[in-house]
């Protein structure tokens, strides 16, 4: 018996009942001593980081399953980037069951925080900025979950990104709730995504509010099953500042809630006002492409029981000056580019929708806009409501 004990104290110093809390002071050697506790990390383990400024010139990684990640708070507790040496992520998680909460991350070289084929990962209460204002160099997404099932994303604050400042890509059952998205080019963006909620979000001063895209020739095709609702998509009113080439870089100023080549998209019982374009646009891919997975067209996209303020007031489109003139002054405040098919888009606002009158990916000097009655479409049953494990709703309490 006595050659088993060995091995009876190696289950218990094992055994995720002895999980332990690993606290990071600010300080001497912050860097190389948070990426040692995020290494070190066992399964089970809350790696604390304390109040305080970290000044870092690496990113920092984790991939060790079910651990939590936490700070004192995400004004108190700032991971500073701003002297990174390398082009990479603050910090990049590819592990699953991993809580982020509490804490701030601020001028990453490239993305703030990235999680990859990471599932059940909770952001709870984080902010994520580049303190410089809006600028092409920015890191391009801010929140950046992709490749993942089952994703929360709940009272977050992201600044400054020049892509988007929360993305979900190529995920399935996504909640994104209760979070400020501002002064990116796109606040929120849901891509090649399936079954999302997002709600109780203010999206404000980005150069596009709300984004629901599909785009061709990704792993992961065919997103929808979306509803955005609940929202305030007010002032979106940044220039454009993403790269040139990047599919945002296409999106104009002042655009609320965007649309783009998704199925089953309903946007309902949302505050949208301020927003110089258009509140609400729907519209189909407006590129050449060669997938032939692909669906360019937007269908099944229900917009109804909005409640619109002041929109389409300053057009960022070709020819939208004199466009807003003929309408006496601004534009409608929902967009539809024609693609797709009318029957399967049903837009219930009282409000008037203006249809450009467009081929698919025609170029805008053959716009035929006029008014369009949407109100009479069909499309799918509203998608049901998200539900993710308890195990990450109580991780976000």
């Amino acid at each position: 018996m006595k050659h088993m004990l060995p091995f009876a104290a190696l289950a218990i110093i094992a055994s995720p009942a002895l999980a332990k809390t690993v606290v990071v002071a600010p300080g001497p050697d912050a860097q190389s001593r948070l990426q040692g506790a995020l290494i070190e990390a066992a399964p089970g383990d809350v790696i604390e980081i304390g109040a305080g400024r970290f000044d870092l010139t690496d990113g920092l990684s984790l991939d060790v399953n079910k651990v939590t990640v936490r700070g004192a708070g995400p004004d108190r507790t700032v991971l500073s980037f701003k002297g990174q040496l390398g082009a990479g992520e603050g910090l990049l998680v590819t592990s699953d069951d991993v809580v982020l909460r509490g804490f701030a991350v601020e001028d990453s070289k490239g993305d703030g925080i990235k999680t990859k084929g990471a599932d059940r990962i909770v952001y709870k209460n984080v902010r994520v900025e580049w303190t410089g204002g809006p600028k092409e160099t920015n890191g391009a997404y801010g929140i950046y979950p992709v490749e993942s099932s089952d994703v929360l994303i709940d009272s977050v604050v992201v600044k400054g990104a020049s892509d988007a400042g929360i993305y979900v890509g190529q995920s399935k059952r996504i909640i994104v709730r209760n979070s400020r998205a501002e002064g990116n080019v796109a606040g929120i963006e849901i891509e090649n995504s399936r079954n999302a909620d997002v709600y109780g979000n203010t999206a404000t001063h980005n150069t596009g509010g709300i984004l629901v895209f599909d785009l061709p020739n990704l792993p992961v095709m065919g997103g929808g099953d979306i509803r955005v609702f609940k929202n305030m998509v007010v002032d979106n009113d940044t220039p454009n500042f993403a790269p040139k080439g990047n599919i945002v870089a296409t999106v104009p100023t002042g655009t609320g809630v965007l649309v783009m080549a998704n199925d089953n998209v309903h946007v309902f019982d949302n505050d949208l006002s301020g927003n110089g374009t258009a509140n609400v646009m729907i519209i189909g891919y407006p590129k050449s492409f060669t997938d032939k997975r692909y669906d360019p067209l937007p269908r099944g996209i229900a917009v109804g029981g909005n409640r619109h303020g002041k929109a389409g007031f300053a057009p960022q489109l070709p020819g939208g000056t004199q466009l807003a003139a003929a309408f006496g002054g601004s534009l409608p405040p929902i967009l539809w580019d024609g693609s797709g098919d009318k029957a399967g888009l049903a837009v219930t606002d009282k409000v008037v929708v203006l249809s450009l009158g467009l081929a698919l990916a025609a170029p805008p000097e053959t716009a035929k806009p006029a008014p369009a009655d949407l109100s009479k479409g069909t499309t799918k049953p509203q998608p049901v409501k998200v539900v993710l494990p308890e195990a990450m709703e109580a991780a976000a309490r």
